[in-house]
């Protein structure tokens, strides 16, 4: 059955409208993965010997910062990690087990290559050991303790993806241990590094990871196998209807009525809802940059950087996906007489909206000066008159349809990038460094500030010319968007 299963996965890539720009973009994860196994490679050794070079104990020194380690590894996979996904609805009619089904889905996650990448580190560290009379057994047993916590954070991320308090508590936790380390209050690795020392020191400290990974196995196959139903979540409970009209905007004529509905998707869908929360989450992705915390980023480019991020999170969690977000009825929307520029316009003043609530919301910034507050508002004018642009022009290229249901069953489909909306980042995040650049080499700071958000000023002004632009790229686009939305991944 699973080979069946294998062959399955095999068509529906291959098959595939965007196959073309798919083995693209395969090519460059290669290479990226290539690169990022070389570097875990090399850091095996050298993090042995440089440690070895101080007088320490390098196996004492690893395993006192694996518990950073090992949290970094799980945040990582929580926002770059795809959760493993099949088009289950045709095989739930059919007369195969569903826990055949549930241990293949989950069984691909484990052959992740965010699990395999963390062997290029551990297996040269190990060896290393082995190399300088370290006891054999206890080397082994220290590798299979720290690998069934990688994978023990495969289970967790599949997990914190489907339940948000999870990924809550995880957040919480890694941000608490990390202020309490940083502000000297409460060292953590005193503790931990006993645990996973004992991998080591101890003959039966390793079984206890291994127990964990057991049982996420088991929480996380019966947490979807329960939920594999072809009607899971559509019985909800009982509530009072309330509607929503919003004839404040009827003023707007057809833009209005595309405003209302995008209002109304976010607020009754939870994974539009799950979007705004990531966004406010990039507000204080800045302290990052703007509190002097971290010294490699305490210069004013890194600034720059940040100031696009802090007012742009919506923009970019929200507008990329535009129309993905109208994928259910956009078939029927585009048999309809309107005009694409009032479709463009609207999502358009969607995010602008998005940027200048994020940028009063950033006044907390004023804390750490005007100047950071400059940067900001340096980055907003900059999101509003290019980047809201380029989002909608990437969008055009992402045809993968979004499920607004698919938090309420076992798999969810998964985001979609290709090479095209890849380029459109570097004007969005490498232009506005580069334009404070040249204006801080003209005139100083506020004059590299003065040219970010002139080239935001200058695109807000010819927005119509590129509203003109953008519509003809959605023109181009439009049979093939229509293609891909009628296929299910």
């Amino acid at each position: 059955m699973f080979r069946k299963f294998i062959s399955l996965e095999w068509k529906a890539f291959t098959r595939a409208s965007s196959f073309k720009a798919n083995v693209a973009l395969k090519i460059f994860m290669i290479i990226a993965a290539i690169y990022f196994s070389l570097v875990f490679l090399a850091s095996g050794v050298l993090a042995y010997k440089l440690i070895e070079d101080t007088g320490q104990d390098p196996l004492v020194i690893v395993s006192k910062y694996m518990i950073y380690y090992t949290l970094a590894d799980l945040m990582m996979r929580i926002f770059l990690q795809k959760i493993p996904v099949m088009n289950i609805r045709p095989l739930l009619t059919l007369p195969i087990k569903r826990k055949t089904i549930v241990h293949f889905a989950i069984g691909k996650s484990v052959l992740s290559f965010f699990n395999f990448l963390h062997a290029f580190f551990l297996v040269p560290f190990t060896i290393m050991l082995l190399l300088h009379g370290y006891d054999p057994l206890n080397s082994v047993l220290w590798y299979v303790g720290i690998t069934a916590l990688v994978y023990c954070n495969n289970f967790l991320n599949i997990l914190a993806n489907n339940k948000d308090w999870v990924f809550a508590v995880i957040l919480v936790f890694f941000v608490g241990i990390g202020a309490l380390q940083y502000y000297q209050l409460f060292d953590i690795t005193i503790i931990t590094s006993i645990f996973y020392h004992g991998f080591y020191s101890t003959y039966y400290m390793f079984l206890i990871p291994i127990a964990i990974l057991a049982a996420l196995w088991i929480i996380t196959f019966s947490y979807f196998r329960k939920n594999l139903y072809l009607d899971t979540g559509l019985k909800g409970k009982h509530e009072i209807a309330e509607t929503q009209d919003y004839t404040w905007l009827n003023r707007f004529g057809t833009m209005g009525t595309f405003l209302k509905n995008d209002i109304k998707l976010i607020r009754r869908n939870k994974r539009s809802k799950t979007t705004v929360t990531m966004s406010v989450l990039f507000l204080f992705y800045g302290l990052l940059f703007m509190t002097g915390a971290i010294e490699q980023y305490d210069n004013d480019f890194w600034k720059v950087f940040a100031g696009i991020f802090v007012t742009g999170g919506f923009m970019f969690t929200f507008g990329q996906f535009v129309p993905s977000w109208d994928s259910a009825y956009y078939p029927l929307m585009m048999s309809q007489n309107i005009q694409y520029k009032d479709y463009i316009a609207s999502k358009w003043w969607l995010v602008v909206i998005g940027t200048l609530i994020s940028t009063v919301l950033a006044a907390f910034y004023l804390y750490f000066g005007l100047s950071t507050y400059l940067i900001i508002l340096a980055g907003a004018v900059y999101n509003i008159g290019v980047n809201s642009h380029l989002v909608l022009l990437g969008g055009a290229f992402i045809k993968t349809p979004i499920d607004l249901a698919s938090s309420k069953q076992a798999f969810g489909n998964k985001k979609a990038f290709n090479v095209k909306t890849m380029l459109l980042t570097i004007p969005k995040l490498l232009l506005p460094i580069g334009l404070y650049a040249l204006g801080n080499y003209i005139a100083g700071a506020n004059g590299g500030y003065a040219f970010v958000a002139g080239a935001g000023l200058i695109g807000f002004a010819f927005r119509n010319m590129m509203f003109r632009q953008i519509e003809k790229v959605y023109k181009s686009e439009k049979y093939k968007t229509l293609d891909a939305y009628k296929q299910k991944e």
